[in-house]
């Protein structure tokens, strides 16, 4: 990690599919993206994304498998 990186505060965001990124913390968002509420050093960021995004599929998929598996399971 160089010294330019090492001075930059992250923040944590998730777009509409609930997939979680790093940003800059003092820049405006890219579109789509909202923020978690978390910031820090880009290891900190890092660390909460691993301890919070658990299941790497995006919710579309995952609501997809949740309603296939409720229809399986009713039949």
């Amino acid at each position: 990690m160089d010294e330019k990186e090492n001075n930059i505060t992250y923040k944590v965001v998730v777009n509409h599919e609930e997939q979680y990124s790093i940003w800059p913390a003092d820049r405006a968002n890219a579109p789509g993206w909202r923020d978690v509420g978390k910031t820090g050093d880009k290891a900190e960021c890092l660390e909460y994304i691993r301890t919070v995004w658990t299941d790497m599929r995006p919710l579309s998929l995952r609501k997809n498998t949740a309603d296939a598996s409720a229809q399986n399971s009713a039949a």
